[in-house]
């Protein structure tokens, strides 16, 4: 903290309401016209008043009978009111409504719905609260908005006179179910509100990001009660870390360390994570150490803040400190630790957590296991992917989504079209993200009839409009086909704008098939929309070169050192031995430099037999002129000649690289895969190339 917490004490309680001041211009804003103002809805015409009182439900077990009880006055003045609602009272069931109630508690919400829809059917009858707060109870738990309206539809039309535990019910019926619009009625409408109604909807405002306008309640609620718990005062917290305001949830701070809520676990966890999210790990730090008590949400939280960072190893550290202190992980743990081992690239970790995750309990988590299959899928291991996937007790659209676009990175495009038909015959509904991966599976494989087929039934089946990585997904498979009219005239009939990625798939297959015109074309277009980004005028450049037009070519690398763009050192790496191994172009500083670049001179020479000629010129949009010098040493080939010195004869090499391959090394590399009788697994920035007996699983074509 910039200023430390203990010099709060001197605060005198009267000064709080000062100390939780915002920044005027926030402080306009929250205090402005309600973001809720001026809608009508269908309850506004009806009050919660009702001329009878409840009439309770009690069970069979108690050996009472229901006895029809004798309406009291009313307090509705309206006769023609009066008269409606003598002749609709009835005495419902004990039995019924006990049954009811006893459902609700055991959880099978449906079964408790079904049999309210018995009171439903007949109609009429004055239902307890109870009852009531069974029934509510059945929403949450199904989280049902259909089942919400008949609900609150009934206590209206039988004239429920809730009390305020009830009225907080309702309310929360109504947040939790997303329905803020009637929920903000309800809460406008409430005679009596208490910090519980406050409470609901702020936080309900908060979960569906309307943070200025929880913000705007919370001060009028600050007004009223001059108090507030330890809930509120995390949901305050998230609601500052939406808006990335460190500065409003610094103030908020200091009023829970005055109130004594400065280490109370909802406003410490709250801390962390909102201080995570506006950049200030170092804070979230300080909060996590003070913590008296440190939770799974805790520990949780600072472990995502360092995540969110980029800290991935020190993330992993505090995992380990986490799993040393004895304290309970849960599945958003390992979830967690999985997505950390895909930064660092390391399976050996992910083995360790997926270990873990059977270990403590998880290994049936859809959550966690779908992190898995998306960890295997990506690096390399889509035969674990699926072996997770199929033991996956219950699957949800993610899940399908995670296995689909795996075996479609891998180049094995009619199995994620078979995994897609098998998505439906289990009765799983696609999202737009299901779509994304099959056409993607279908552009890595060239299913062009498939992917073509898949583009259409989006809207015509599903309802889903195509977005524009469907559109960029198709432009490539036209391209594949050499259909570049076609792939252009799909970009002209786009309902949008046509994006920076359409533009990029027209240029690609544009370079692919060497037409210099339409290429031209759609790098125009991306320099006027990405104009910082180099790998758009290198891919023109590679035109012009391909197409002998060497003036051209000169100048796009004029324009390039005029702008002062140029390419990081690039690398590639390969675990050994529980071990990562990083390569650069024409690196020599690995203690087995000497035996490495023998080995690649003695692999180029064994695959000069096979007509292996190395490309004079060629540029990518990873590699820069300086590495074209050392082409024969390109920390790809680097690293499969250190792979193949280390490893057991026929066992498969994987390796990754932060650039996409260069032709001379995909070329290169199919050979060696050839020669040496090996599978040669090569993740790029792009996809992932299968290199077996001399062929690519992307057919020469990324």
């Amino acid at each position: 903290m910039e200023v430390s917490l203990a010099r709060y004490q001197s605060i005198s309680f009267d000064q709080i309401q000062n100390s939780c001041r915002f920044p005027s211009s926030i402080h306009k804003v929250f205090t402005a016209k309600p973001l809720f103002s001026g809608f009508c809805s269908r309850f506004s015409r009806r009050k919660w008043g009702n001329p009878f009182d409840t009439i309770k439900c009690f069970s069979l077990e108690r050996g009472l009978q229901p006895q029809r009880p004798k309406p009291k006055p009313s307090r509705n003045t309206n006769p023609e009111w009066k008269e409606t609602k003598e002749t609709q009272i009835k005495t419902p069931s004990v039995g019924l409504c006990s049954q009811i109630q006893k459902l609700a508690l055991c959880n099978r919400y449906r079964e408790a719905l079904e049999l309210f829809e018995i009171l439903e059917l007949e109609g009429g009858f004055d239902v307890g609260s109870s009852t009531y707060d069974a029934l509510v109870s059945a929403c949450i738990g199904l989280g049902s908005v259909r089942a919400v309206k008949r609900v609150f539809n009934y206590m209206v039309s039988n004239g429920f006179n809730p009390d305020q535990y009830m009225s907080n019910r309702v309310l929360l019926m109504h947040v939790k179910c997303g329905m803020m619009i009637d929920a903000r009625n309800i809460f406008d409408e409430m005679p009596e509100k208490n910090l519980v109604s406050w409470n609901t909807i702020i936080s309900g405002l908060v979960d569906i990001g309307g943070y200025l306008e929880a913000f705007r309640l919370f001060l009028l609620m600050w007004e009223e009660f001059s108090d507030c718990g330890s809930r509120t005062f995390a949901t305050m917290i998230r609601a500052s870390a939406g808006l990335e305001l460190i500065s409003v949830g610094k103030q908020l701070h200091s009023c829970a360390v005055k109130t004594g809520l400065g280490e109370d676990i909802f406003v410490s966890c709250a801390l962390i994570d909102m201080y995570s999210k506006c950049g200030s790990i170092e804070d979230a730090q300080w909060v996590f150490d003070d913590m008296p008590e440190k939770n799974t949400v805790g520990w949780n939280s600072i472990i995502a803040g360092y995540a969110l960072h980029g800290y991935s190893e020190e993330a992993l550290s505090m995992f380990y400190e986490m799993r040393d202190s004895g304290v309970k992980m849960d599945h958003f743990t390992f979830s967690m630790i999985i997505r950390i081992c895909s930064r660092l690239a390391s399976v050996e970790y992910a083995k360790q957590a997926h270990a873990g995750l059977i270990r403590y309990g998880f290994g049936s988590d859809i959550v966690a296991n779908t992190a898995l299959v998306d960890f295997y899928s990506k690096w390399g291991r889509i035969e674990d992917a699926k072996h997770v996937f199929d033991r996956m007790p219950c699957k949800n659209t993610i899940s399908w989504n995670a296995v689909i676009a795996g075996y479609g990175n891998h180049g094995r495009g009619a199995e994620a079209v078979e995994l897609f038909e098998q998505m439906f015959r289990e009765k799983m509904r696609p999202n737009h993200v299901t779509f994304l991966a099959v056409l993607s599976a279908c552009s890595y494989s060239r299913l062009y009839e498939r992917g073509w087929e898949f583009f259409q039934s989006m809207s015509r089946d599903h309802k889903i409009k195509p977005r524009a990585m469907h559109y960029a997904c198709m432009i490539e498979l036209l391209g594949q086909e050499g259909l570049l009219d076609e792939a252009f005239a799909l970009i002209r009939a786009a309902p949008f704008q046509p994006t920076a990625n359409m533009w990029a798939a027209l240029l690609t297959a544009s370079r692919v098939n060497g037409n210099l015109e339409l290429g031209k074309f759609a790098a125009e277009k991306l320099y006027g929309m990405e104009p910082e980004k180099l790998s758009n005028y290198v891919v023109l450049m590679n035109i012009y070169n391909q197409s002998g037009r060497l003036k051209e070519a000169a100048a796009v690398l004029q324009t390039l050192r005029k702008k002062g763009l140029r390419m990081l050192p690039v690398c590639s790496w390969i675990e050994v031995n529980k071990r990562s191994h990083v390569f650069f172009s024409g690196d020599k500083s690995h203690v087995q430099t000497d035996e490495i670049y023998r080995k690649v001179d003695s692999l180029v020479h064994q695959i000069s037999k096979r007509g292996y000629v190395p490309e004079q010129k060629t540029l990518l949009p990873d590699v820069d002129e300086q590495e074209q010098r050392i082409l024969l040493y390109h920390s790809e080939k680097l690293a499969v000649a250190f792979g193949l010195l280390n490893t057991m004869n026929k066992s498969p090499l994987q390796i990754v690289q932060t650039h996409r391959i260069c032709n001379d090394c995909h070329n290169a590399i199919k050979l060696i895969a050839l020669v040496t009788r090996r599978e040669i697994v090569v993740r790029d920035a792009s996809r992932f190339h299968h290199f077996k007996h001399g062929n690519c699983s992307c057919g020469d074509y990324w």
